[in-house]
């Protein structure tokens, strides 16, 4: 009996050692709050877009996890998202098998871990006009776009939106 006491103690005593303290306003002490969209992922291990730069070199496709800022989102259905590649270029990202989709606006600048599968690939200039318009672009800056473009394009199992 006397061993439970004070094995429960150590435990209340560590538990409220290891708490942050509420009425500091430490901001690094505070939990990262996330939506998830698609399969359960964590937030664990996941890349900067840096690191995925170096990981992708000499590559044409690889699964990963990654960290990105989110330039833009699907205005329509949300079925797509563009992120921001460590050289500031978007990457599309789509949803495995169309099976979920993300919020249509108020993404911009949030803060997104992705799970799935990179490719580099080649988008003809029909499909990049409809994204444009998808994006709401203007018909003159839709009819800007004349040449396909080699990018990396990214199929999400799972994804988490920082609030």
């Amino acid at each position: 009996m006397k061993h439970a006491f004070l094995f429960t103690s150590a435990l209340v005593l560590l538990t409220a050692c290891a708490a942050p303290d509420a009425g500091t306003g430490d901001a690094a002490a505070q939990p990262v709050v996330y939506k998830a969209y698609g399969d359960s992922i964590t937030a664990e291990g996941a890349l900067p877009m840096a690191d995925f730069a170096k990981a992708a070199e000499g590559r044409d496709s690889l699964d990963a996890k990654i960290a990105a800022e989110i330039i833009t989102s699907c205005t329509k259905k949300g079925c797509w998202m563009d992120v921001k590649m460590a050289d500031g270029t978007p990457m599309k990202v789509r949803f495995k098998d169309y099976a979920f989709f993300v919020p249509t606006s108020g993404l911009e600048g949030k803060q997104a871990v992705l799970q799935g599968h990179a490719t580099k690939e080649v988008t003809d200039v029909a499909m990049l006009r409809h994204y444009a318009e998808d994006a709401g672009r203007s018909p003159e800056e839709i009819a800007k776009i004349t040449a396909p473009e080699t990018s990396w394009s990214f199929v999400a199992d799972g994804v988490l939106i920082k609030d």
